[in-house]
């Protein structure tokens, strides 16, 4: 079955379908905000219809630019690497620098990429759901019905509503990194079993499942539910799709695609900005259906991973998926043989006492936990999660305006990263990263701290706007992608599994860890947090600067010589 459908979506035109999925997401965009100007269509749009006030026209619009911007971008980047053939002599993470080697195809590799970070617009989605919604769910949404119908009557109501505590809402955002707790631990393993590709289609079903149930929920407990297998998902997508992107990717273009799963988060992230300030809770629900959806149909087109597919003996099969993934003319005999010789050095899987006896393995775990906690602990998601109380209590800009100025920063960073990485390397942009980050951090806690005992002049009331711009602007290209890209050059094929699973693992412990670290440092005062986060900073640059070493370029075998010492 699995095999016809192959033969089904292989031949589709690949390309078309990505075009396709950008421009739908604008056409949608573009059909609502018609239908909200026009007054119609009352079942999808079911905010009260009224005129709107300038403040929000000005949200509403950024937004929409943003998302406008972002999709044209996708646009235009795959127009030109569908247009690029070029040389590349060190193919996925291999040393494969034989001169006869022919020319290589990046078309499909990107496609690739793109169909498995799906899953990371999904994440983003999942990510950023309760921000449009926990208003409507905490008031009920009948009185959005009411207004929009003319019904005024309070004598029934809508069987579905929901009415939520302060503590049930706590609890329903916590669902999301609890889930995906016991997402990231297994899947590793899963992958190593069942292969990459197969693992992103099982885990694909929570995404759809949890989708169906957010949709239809009519009572806390399914949103418990609905939240935790969307937490699963994610989780789990974090661990499979950078060992997916690392083992298809040549090494020229490993970074740019490395950074793609960022990246399309941040999309995601900004779908549910927009969308959400049109429709209601259930019908975003049901429209964030569609992504997985898009995401298990593309998943039929995309091959496995030929380091799996040789891992398991199937080398015609390795073969096929290296001619898909760098044209169907490229001689890819050279290729398999050196992915074979390194995997018969490596051996069979690994588990977690081989992990950490073998010296290389243990110093490349070492490596990418510290990335994930100094990830964390740079205080990005505290930042976004309180970013309005942060401009409330600090700056005299409008914190509306703020927000907005750092949401298309945020946007505009994470696209550049990706053409930035390898330019400039891996180890200059994490220093130059978080630098910016301890010195922004820093100059946040002062503010604070002269707020705090003094009247702080308007005149500079600027400066913590500045400030998370800058903060903005450095992590998005250095400690946002740079982690996750990352998890996937510093492991042999044997160990990947269990070390990316552990890595991801580690990550969201930090994001439950921060997070609650964040309003007890906060009780203490508005300085605190920041001057929290800048030490970690610090510390992460001293560490980045005197401990790693550039991998940019260098193919698995000369990054694992430097990991074990050689």
């Amino acid at each position: 079955m699995e095999n016809s459908l192959n033969r089904v979506f292989t031949s589709l035109n690949v390309g078309v379908f990505l075009k396709v999925l950008a421009i739908f997401t604008v056409t949608y965009m573009v059909f609502v905000k018609v239908q909200r100007n026009a007054r119609s269509l009352p079942i999808i749009i079911t905010r009260p219809v009224r005129k709107p006030s300038r403040a929000a026209i000005v949200i509403i619009m950024s937004d929409y630019y943003n998302l406008l911007s972002r999709s044209l971008s996708f646009l235009l980047l795959f127009q030109t690497v569908s247009q690029e053939d070029g040389d590349s002599r060190n193919p996925i993470t291999y040393d494969l620098l034989q001169e006869n080697q022919s020319k290589t195809s990046k078309t499909r590799q990107y496609v690739a990429a793109m169909i498995i970070c799906l899953g990371a617009v999904a994440a983003g989605t999942a990510l950023s759901w309760t921000s449009p919604v926990f208003p409507q769910i905490s008031a009920g949404n009948q009185s959005f019905l009411n207004s929009t119908t003319g019904d005024t009557s309070n004598s029934t109501s809508n069987e579905n509503d929901i009415l939520l505590t302060d503590s049930q809402k706590t609890l329903v955002g916590s669902m999301l990194p609890f889930g995906a707790l016991f997402g990231a631990l297994p899947s590793g393993y899963i992958a190593d079993r069942i292969g990459r590709r197969s693992t992103a289609m099982v885990m694909d079903i929570p995404f759809i499942l949890a989708w169906i149930t957010l949709s239809f929920a009519n009572s806390v407990g399914w949103l418990y539910l609905g939240r935790f297998l969307i937490g699963i998902a994610t989780g789990s997508f974090c661990v499979v799709a950078p060992m997916y992107i690392s083992e298809i990717a040549e090494t020229s273009i490993r970074g740019s695609l490395g950074t793609l799963f960022q990246l399309l988060l941040t999309i995601g992230i900004l779908f549910i900005y927009v969308v959400g300030a049109f429709v209601t809770w259930k019908t975003l629900s049901m429209l964030c259906l569609i992504i997985p959806i898009l995401l298990l149909v593309g998943l039929f087109i995309v091959p496995e991973t030929p380091v799996y597919l040789l891992k398991r003996g199937r080398r015609s099969e390795a073969n096929r998926a290296l001619k898909w993934l760098w044209g169907d003319y490229c001689n890819t005999s050279n290729a398999i043989q050196a992915i074979q010789n390194d995997l018969d050095q490596t051996g069979a899987d690994a588990s977690v006492k081989d992990l950490f006896s073998n010296r290389a393995s243990r110093n490349g775990m070492v490596i990418s936990v510290l990335l994930m906690v100094f990830q964390q602990f740079s205080g990005i998601n505290a930042v976004i999660f309180f970013m309005n109380e942060i401009f409330k209590s600090s700056s005299t800009i409008d914190p509306k305006a703020c927000t907005i100025v750092v949401g298309a920063v945020q946007v505009l960073m994470t696209l550049a990263s990706s053409m930035l990485i390898e330019k400039a390397g891996r180890k200059i942009l994490l220093i130059f990263s978080s630098t910016i980050m301890t010195v922004c951090l820093a100059m946040l806690g002062a503010y604070n701290t002269i707020q705090r005992h003094t009247d702080v002049s308007q005149s500079i009331g600027w400066l913590p706007l500045l400030c998370i711009v800058l903060f903005i602007v450095s992590f998005s290209v250095g400690y946002g992608p740079i982690p996750w890209m990352m998890m996937g050059e510093l492991f042999m094929p044997d160990v990947k599994g269990i070390a990316v699973s552990l890595s991801v693992m580690m990550n969201w412990v930090c994001v439950c860890l921060v997070t609650w670290l964040f309003g007890v440092l906060n009780a203490g005062g508005a300085d605190v947090p920041f001057w929290f986060f800048s030490a970690w900073m610090g510390v992460a640059t001293a560490y980045v600067a005197i401990a790693l070493q550039e991998t940019k370029g260098k193919s698995a075998s000369q990054i694992q010589s430097w990991l074990s010492g050689r």
